[in-house]
């Protein structure tokens, strides 16, 4: 045997004596990854303490919204920014913004949904950012599309505000969300990368509810029951993924569903998330009952053909009561914000998942 034949032997037989880890190469750069998903569920696991956290400094990231940027606004704690997400099996990498523009160079990544769609987009920009400080970057808005882009890698990162996934049309009878349609679904076509998220807006009600009735099946209904309706649409969006994503071509990934702290799971007195500055620590599951919405997205997923990685995000965010800008986000002391993220935050966590997702085998 040479000595060619002798070493790719030698790998072999680590590979498979010793499964669960593989050191592989992106662009040059070495991360140690699990390639083992069934032994290693990176979504279960704890938050522990880290001081080499924040993944970045809000201040160099003037693009970050204000209601976000719960330092700016004045949040005095600072422990909700010292916290690293620890799977139980095995170990996230770093996220590496190099590396990320880098392995995504020429590409179109879109994220689809709502304000907690632009929660986690805009956190992506700002670990991009950082990662290369004085590289030139363009932000443009048309309407309901933004997009950030990196001249240099050929790299187009965009948000399209679509709360419901399904279409919201104005006629003579008012606004109308109709559960059956997905004309504004075109707009997703040509992309490399599509992330999807959808929840946050169906529980509206009163004046903040966006439509005036809704439409499926050719009948007009003033209202239903919001799980009914938010599954007809994700059947809905689920239909036309199957028929139109040429899997070669476009990866799709779903956020699960993003939990609010309006109330406590775990101290009934508590009654919001105001004043929260720790996180629940240890391996302990979320004691409460899995979330209705993120059930119904689970069985709308497992009943596609298309495969769809699902960003599982509910869990790890439920322990993170501390983790809202509270009065320290859009409404001031004037209003609590217990749905949005702060930044830097929990969903950076959520972008280093979806990092390990799209580039780890």
């Amino acid at each position: 045997m040479d000595v060619a034949a002798s070493i790719l032997a030698a790998v072999l037989l680590v590979i498979i004596q010793y499964p669960r880890l593989l050191i592989h190469q992106i662009n040059g750069e070495s991360i140690v990854s699990s390639i083992n998903r069934q032994k290693c569920n990176i979504y279960r696991g704890r938050w522990v303490k880290d001081k080499s956290y924040p993944l970045y400094d809000p201040n160099k990231c003037p693009f970050l919204e204000n209601s976000f940027t719960c330092l700016r606004n004045g949040r005095p704690d600072k422990f909700y920014l010292q916290y690293r997400w620890q799977p139980s099996a095995c170990n996230l990498p770093r996220f590496s913004g190099r590396n990320f523009l880098r392995s995504s160079k020429g590409k179109r990544i879109m994220f689809i949904g709502d304000s907690i769609g632009l929660n986690q987009w805009q956190s992506l920009n700002c670990m991009l950012h950082t990662a290369v400080p004085q590289a030139t970057y363009t932000l443009t808005r048309n309407k309901g599309l933004s997009t950030f882009r990196f001249p240099g890698f050929d790299l187009s990162v965009m948000l399209l505000r679509n709360a419901f996934l399904v279409d919201l049309v104005r006629d003579k009878r008012g606004r109308i969300l109709k559960l059956d349609s997905i004309n504004i679904a075109s707009t997703w076509k040509g992309m490399n990368t599509l992330i999807f998220n959808t929840w946050h807006w169906w529980l509206l009600t009163g004046r903040q509810q966006p439509w005036d009735l809704i439409e499926t099946g050719n009948k007009i209904y003033k209202d239903m029951g919001r799980l009914v309706a938010y599954e007809k649409a994700l059947t809905t969006w689920a239909t036309w993924i199957d028929k139109n994503v040429d899997q070669t071509k476009t990866k799709v990934i779903f956020q699960g569903v993003s939990p609010d702290h309006l109330r406590d799971w775990s101290k009934p007195s508590w009654k919001n998330c105001n004043g929260q500055k720790q996180a629940f620590l240890g391996r302990s599951k979320y004691k409460g009952s899995p979330h209705p919405a993120q059930v119904i997205l689970e069985r709308v997923l497992r009943k596609m053909s298309t495969k769809v990685d699902l960003l599982d995000i509910t869990t790890l965010s439920q322990l993170r009561k501390d983790g809202h800008p509270s009065v320290f986000g859009y409404g001031g002391r004037r209003g609590i914000d217990c749905s949005h993220w702060c930044l830097p935050g929990v969903p950076d966590t959520w972008n280093q998942l979806l990092y390990a997702s799209l580039f780890q085998n």
